[in-house]
């Protein structure tokens, strides 16, 4: 049975998005805890790609830049430059400073750059990048975590309600079972099972379902049987988070024809507003629309059945 092929690169950029705060606090606490999040933070990558073009070819690596204010009580900010790296890769260390001095040159402030190290490696573990010569040198450091020293510990993981202790073991598993499907669709269905137990809500069951099975790809058949599987847990449980319709949802959200599929969605939910609150809940509609958020759209599409008013509705929505 052929094994497709595993992404780490597209589930770890949407995790970063929607999880920016607790990967700190999983990963970096120090970081974590030094930023003031009562200023909130933004996603600056396209200011990276300004001075790192080259960041958008080839794959194993995850590029985010993201701005965030200190607790040092003074109007400042500082930059925080995050790589996740899922390959091997001899150049990442220097790739790591001259991201760094890029930043530093365009905008007089030197960012704080992380790396995280998701290949199969052990031995690989670069922290630090040097060069020089006749005494005239550059030594720069950057904290980096190595994914596999996690290994070993999954029951801890299991109980983390961090979404990123999700990921890291989804991540782990699907490096440790290549070439074992059985085990990996084993895994996968302990891992989702797990989601019900971290005490998290409707959204964050959703959201990390959608990352644990882009990871964790199966062949068809295996993930037919782990669908079925997860389908009579739900049953038994009687905790039907994650109705077919969201299901195919976010699939096809990670697939080419995503903007067919929001435009779908939009119009489900416009026919849904307009026969439950008739022009009233139209009105809604462009503030869904500034919304392409997967999760958020399943989620908004299901509510409009429940919601006893309008005025339930428009709180679930961005401003």
């Amino acid at each position: 049975m052929d094994e497709p092929a595993s992404e780490f690169d597209g589930p770890w950029k949407e995790a970063l998005e929607w999880y920016f705060e607790p990967f700190l606090a999983f990963f970096f606490p120090v970081v974590h805890a030094d930023i003031d999040w009562s200023r909130g933070y933004e996603f600056l990558d396209k200011e990276l790609q300004k001075i790192a073009p080259e960041a958008e070819a080839g794959r194993g690596t995850v590029d985010k830049l993201v701005k965030v204010w200190t607790r040092d009580g003074e109007e400042t900010w500082v930059f925080v430059h995050v790589e996740v790296q899922s390959q091997y890769d001899v150049g990442f260390p220097r790739r790591m400073y001259v991201y760094n001095h890029r930043l530093e040159d365009r905008y007089g402030r030197m960012p704080v750059s992380l790396a995280i190290l998701g290949d199969d490696g052990p031995e690989w573990r670069p922290a630090s990048f040097q060069m020089g010569r006749w005494g005239c040198e550059v030594f720069f450091t950057f904290p980096a975590i190595k994914l596999l020293d996690y290994r070993g510990r999954e029951e801890v993981l299991e109980r983390d309600s961090n979404p990123f202790a999700a990921v890291t073991l989804a991540h782990l598993k699907t490096l440790e079972t290549r070439g074992d499907v059985a085990a990996r669709q084993e895994w996968k269905v302990r891992l989702v099972k797990g989601l019900y137990e971290r005490g998290l809500n409707r959204e964050q069951i959703l959201r990390l379902f959608r990352l644990i099975d882009w990871i964790m790809t199966l062949p068809p058949v295996s993930e037919n049987r782990f669908r079925e599987e997860v389908d009579r847990f739900e049953k038994e449980r009687d905790v039907p988070f994650i109705a077919p319709i969201e299901r195919i949802w976010l699939e096809e959200g990670r697939a080419e024809g995503r903007a067919e599929m929001i435009a779908t969605v939009y119009s489900g939910i416009e026919l849904g507003l307009k026969y439950r609150f008739g022009q009233s809940g139209l009105d809604l509609m462009p503030r869904v629309r500034a919304s392409n958020d997967p999760v958020f759209l399943a989620t908004f599409l299901r509510a409009i059945e429940t919601a006893p008013d309008l005025d339930t509705l428009r709180g679930l929505l961005p401003e």
